[in-house]
């Protein structure tokens, strides 16, 4: 099904060519890795947007941006606080994970009122709610064969359309706004060889799934770019390869490009845009560093089981061994996640069958037109039932909408019991289609991580969210909520073709066409409040550990919720409130705690009076390094966490942590790169740890001696001191870092970065 070749290998007449054959290229020469390696599509895409001379370390300038409404005010109001002026380049702003306008009253909508006026003054395009979620959008309207986009929400995937996107953390949309530019080394290229035809009833999120159950856990792409060859890529259609294609975020691969064909030139033609058409291909004896390879026929139904979308089964397996599957899921929820002792999935067994709560199929993953034209199919004329089990179904746009709505495919849902809802990303984070406590529900969504589906567990709530595709939710609504693959039911697929009617964008959709109004006064509702002040990185560093966390992965969602504090997220200190509350309740007080002796050391006055526990540390450290050390010494918190930042691109995992006066994270490694760049861009240092036993604990203090010359001059080994009745030494490393990144940790964070150069 799936093979991962660690060793690399050519592509040669379209055919793969691993490393340690010779190969001979037309022209009789021998095939060479470093010329290999500008064959690729990515090579080139990059090469085209590289700003450096240097093809190792890329300055990149993007063609597009976009954003949603849990991202743009954030990323605005640092920019305004920067200088803007006007956007340099298209920026959306859609609305599609705020558009629940209930949580928190008139906030959300106060959001959109700040996006719509933003789009006015500085020349920009607001998508209101309903209209499209945001990838949905950026497909049919943005994308371009060759182009680039950033995007600030973790899925922007647009490589199926020849489009290289990246999904990151807000600053970095921030500097592209200031007409600065992305800064990472050259990636890896892993060839996705795809070979041969899924069989009938398998679907996108099954061949996603088997890939990233096949890459996630050994790290295979992580940072790297996937780019899709081989003649299968001829057997799925464009809805399809897009299905594949938003899956590679959670493989934690940097971004992912596809060939492009007749098919991908008929999507813009579809669309309206056929002059966004280019043929992408690699060249004759492109080189990849890793490969894998994917024969398609082979792809069974999958699922993604709680609480990841790498915990990964074929349907069949679960159907023929629920208990034990299950067992292990409830095993982690309660050793891992805290879950109520009565959580327990096994209960939903019934018969020998595994009975489901709920289906959802909705997002930039599950709610394009040919999955849910496949759902259709499978129910019509069926029904799913007057029991527990529900339904619900959300098109990815408006526009997918209105064709199911002219083509009857609305109708045969509806008819069976699946309720339609408008564009919105909500059952992906959290926010819509909340199951019931120890519910079992299945999503064609993009993740399954703890509380996506809307529990709480500190309020002693569980759910349990897994991943399929829309054919197989569909099959199991059939059968009434009874786990059931597609392939086990006998479907006509219509294959209807779509027409694609741009009338509801061009009445609803504020395009600027690139044309600013700098007199638009922008409407600010109560809770946007301005970032608040932050200071730059002192000589030398105390840092309280106020968070250990030892799961093999932590998620973005831990560090701060998603669902119902998204209404919070244009309010930094409020959402603060929120920070590591699903995973440590008590981080948030005891990072207040030592902050206050940081507030009270930078208007002048004594920290241990604030912090009464600081008398005995301070007079340990004036015992080392004598007492004029303390008044150039700041006072923070940090976190340890073996592997954090898996998931969203959202900045505010970091800048949470730094407006309740976080210094540094400590980790083993961090899972993305996007993750660890909200930590420069919020001037928070992101050491690594390399000790094979955890030398502090909890609530212990590190002093940092030098901690500001030791990212001037690029130390290598940071000696950092357990401060304690004992003084034990160890060694922090803080890894890559380009001048900039040095530069906006010495100055505190990216605002204060900007600042200092307008000044200058």
């Amino acid at each position: 099904m799936i093979v991962l070749h660690e060793e690399g290998g050519f592509l040669l007449n379209g055919r793969l060519v691993l490393e340690g054959e010779q190969v001979r290229l037309p022209d009789g020469s021998t095939a060479d890795k470093a010329a290999g390696r500008k064959g690729t599509m990515a090579y080139q895409i990059l090469k085209s947007h590289n700003r450096s001379e240097n093809m190792e370390q890329l300055n990149i300038r993007f063609d597009k941006l976009t954003s949603h409404d849990i991202t743009y005010v954030g990323i605005i109001q640092t920019a305004r606080a920067s200088g803007l002026e006007k956007f340099p380049m298209p920026y959306v702003l859609t609305n599609c994970h705020n558009s629940l306008c209930a949580v928190g009253g008139t906030i959300n909508e106060d959001d959109h009122m700040f996006g719509l006026s933003c789009a006015k003054k500085y020349g920009g395009i607001y998508v209101p709610a309903h209209q499209a979620v945001i990838h949905q959008y950026a497909r049919e309207m943005l994308a371009e064969s060759g182009a680039m986009i950033l995007g600030s929400d973790s899925h922007t995937r647009y490589g199926a359309l020849g489009t290289m996107a990246i999904g990151e953390g807000g600053p970095e949309l921030v500097k592209q706004l200031l007409g600065q530019t992305y800064d990472v080394k050259m990636p890896a290229v892993v060839g996705v060889y795809l070979k041969g035809k899924p069989k009938k009833g398998v679907g996108p999120q099954d061949i996603a799934l088997a890939i990233i159950g096949a890459v996630f856990k050994n790290g295979f792409v992580n940072n790297c770019v996937m780019e899709f060859i081989g003649e299968g890529i001829g057997n799925l259609t464009v809805d399809e390869r897009i299905g594949v294609d938003v899956m590679t975020t959670e493989t934690t691969c940097l971004s992912s490009i596809w060939q492009t064909d007749e098919n991908v030139r008929e999507f813009y033609e579809i669309h309206g845009r056929p002059e966004a058409f280019a043929a992408l291909a690699p060249a004759e004896g492109a080189y990849y560093d890793r490969i894998i390879e994917v024969d398609l026929d082979k792809i069974e139904c999958m699922i993604a089981m709680p609480f990841h979308p790498s915990n990964v089964y074929t349907i069949h397996e679960v159907m023929e061994h629920p208990a034990d599957i299950l067992a292990e899921c409830e095993k982690t929820a309660i050793e891992t996640l805290h879950a109520p002792k009565d959580f327990s999935l096994r209960s939903k067994i019934k018969n020998g069958a595994l009975m489901v709560d709920q289906g959802i199929v909705a997002g930039c993953a599950g709610g394009g037109f040919e999955n849910i034209c496949a759902a259709a199919d499978i129910l019509k004329g069926r029904s799913i039932g007057n029991g527990a089990f529900t339904m619900s179904v959300y098109p990815a746009s408006m526009p997918v909408y209105m064709e199911l709505v002219k083509n009857g495919v609305a109708a045969d849902l509806m008819a069976s019991g699946v309720v339609l809802k408008t564009a919105f990303c909500g059952p992906c984070f959290g926010a819509g289609d909340t199951p019931a406590n120890n519910a079992f529900s299945i999503r064609h969504s993009t993740r399954n991580f703890p509380n996506r589906e809307g529990s709480k567990v500190q309020n002693s709530q569980m759910s349990g969210v897994a991943l399929m595709d829309a054919r197989s939710i569909a099959a199991t609504a059939a059968r009434q909520g009874a786990l059931t693959a597609a392939t086990d039911l006998d479907t006509n697929y219509q294959k209807r073709s779509y027409y694609f009617d741009k009338s509801i964008y061009e009445n609803r959709v504020f395009d600027s066409h690139g044309v600013a109004s700098p007199e638009t006064e922008i409407v600010l509702g109560p809770n946007i409040k301005d970032w608040p002040k932050m200071p730059a990185l002192t000589k030398h560093l105390l840092l309280k550990v106020v968070s250990v966390i030892e799961d093999p992965v932590t998620t973005t969602d831990e560090l701060i919720p998603s669902g119902e504090t998204s209404s919070y997220r244009s309010n930094p200190l409020g959402l603060a409130e929120f920070a590591l509350s699903r995973r440590d309740p008590a981080y948030v007080g005891r990072a207040k705690e030592i902050f206050a002796a940081e507030q009270a050391r930078e208007v002048g006055d004594c920290p241990a009076e604030a912090v009464p526990e600081l008398k005995a540390v301070f007079a340990r450290i004036a015992e080392v390094y004598g007492e004029e050390v303390l008044k150039d010494t700041g006072i923070g918190s940090a976190i340890y966490a073996r592997k954090p930042g898996d998931g969203s691109a959202r900045e505010q995992a970091a800048s949470c942590q730094k407006v309740l006066g976080g210094w540094a994270n400590i980790a083993r490694e961090y899972a993305t790169k996007r993750y660890r760049s909200n930590l420069i861009n919020w001037g928070m240092l992101p050491f690594l740890l390399e000790e094979t036993e955890l030398p502090f604990a909890n609530g212990d203090y590190l002093f940092v001696p030098d901690a500001a010359a030791a990212v001037r001059d690029k130390t290598e080994e940071i000696k950092a001191y357990i401060v304690g009745k004992a003084w034990t030494e160890i060694t922090l490393k803080l890894g890559s870092l380009t001048e900039e990144e040095r530069e906006i940790i010495l100055d505190g964070c990216l605002i204060n970065h900007h600042r200092k150069a307008m000044k200058g």
